[in-house]
């Protein structure tokens, strides 16, 4: 089983399911009724679990490219087990992973029907926009807007769940928030550490592109955009959410994102990138239980 939670990088997804729950509970404004709660987590937790692995499936031959000879790197806390990749590594066969993701797929595809059709479509398009992530590799390093596209279904998925008719414009606000810190945050610090790898593969990625200058700029600006968009989140919530909030928000997004990014963009070191990866992936979490708080007071 460890086999294949670390081939759907299992510590990595509980992460970004926390950010599905912040979007839900910020636009409903109180906690859904216990069945869709329920039913939701189930098909959220099914949704990241197939979408990773399908990222490993689709980049095992790539990723052997990568590991051969020197082996797999030390990578970030987060996904520091020796069993990342098993596919690419030996530990898990081909056919294991394809028959695990096709079963929690399923599993996403009937969760998303029973709390609302349109979200069908959210789910289909995840794949869709993965593979053409791991296709464009070796072709852009434009792929890191795929990227954050597909970083932001799961929350508008969310927000579909407990909304029937979001607000477009503040929709689109949340996915612009969401690509600013996935890109600031997760897929540029992601690439630069690694880099070495991805050299070897003739990957087109923005740190083996541009080199380091160049990609400490457009982490930190994209981790500047990330702040300054938090600061309308609370125009898609019918919850009050004052001063109090904006600080305890602006404090969440220094400590893990501002302040290891300007660490890294002064130093330029590679090392700091994996730091500024952990810290950021810890930034979902920070604000499911922020707005939980100002749920439970209200």
């Amino acid at each position: 089983m460890r086999k294949f939670l670390a081939l759907s990088r299992s510590t990595h997804g509980v992460l970004d399911i926390a950010m599905a729950g912040f979007a839900a509970l910020l636009w409903l404004g109180h906690f859904p009724e216990w069945k869709v709660l329920l039913v939701a987590l189930i098909t959220a937790g099914a949704g990241y679990t197939a979408i990773y692995a399908l990222n490993d499936l689709l980049g095992v031959k790539v990723d052997r490219e990568k590991f051969a000879g020197q082996g797999i790197n030390p990578g970030y806390s987060v996904e520091a087990s020796d069993l990342r990749y098993p596919i690419a590594q030996g530990k898990l066969s081909l056919r294991s992973g394809i028959v695990w993701f096709a079963c929690w797929y399923a599993v996403a595809l009937v969760g998303a029907y029973w709390l609302n059709p349109l979200l069908v479509l959210v789910v289909l398009a995840a794949p869709v926009l993965e593979a053409g992530y791991c296709m464009l590799l070796k072709v852009t390093y434009w792929r890191v807007v795929v990227s954050g596209l597909v970083k932001s279904l799961g929350p508008v998925a969310a927000v579909l769940t407990v909304v029937q008719r979001p607000d477009p414009l503040l929709l689109a606000l949340m996915v612009a928030w969401l690509m600013a810190w996935e890109i600031g945050g997760q897929n540029v610090p992601a690439d630069w550490n690694d880099v070495e790898e991805d050299k070897r593969v003739g990957a087109k990625t923005i740190p083996v592109t541009f080199g380091p200058r160049v990609s400490g700029t457009v982490m930190l600006l994209a981790i500047i955009a990330t702040l300054v968009l938090s600061y309308w989140l609370p125009a898609m919530s019918p919850l009050q959410l004052g001063m109090p909030y904006q600080i305890a928000n602006l404090a969440i997004g220094v400590l893990l994102l501002l302040v290891p990014g300007v660490r890294l963009f002064r130093t330029l070191d590679g090392r700091l990138a994996a730091r500024l990866f952990d810290r950021a992936s810890f930034y979902p979490v920070a604000q499911l239980v922020l707005v939980t708080v100002f749920v439970l007071l209200n």
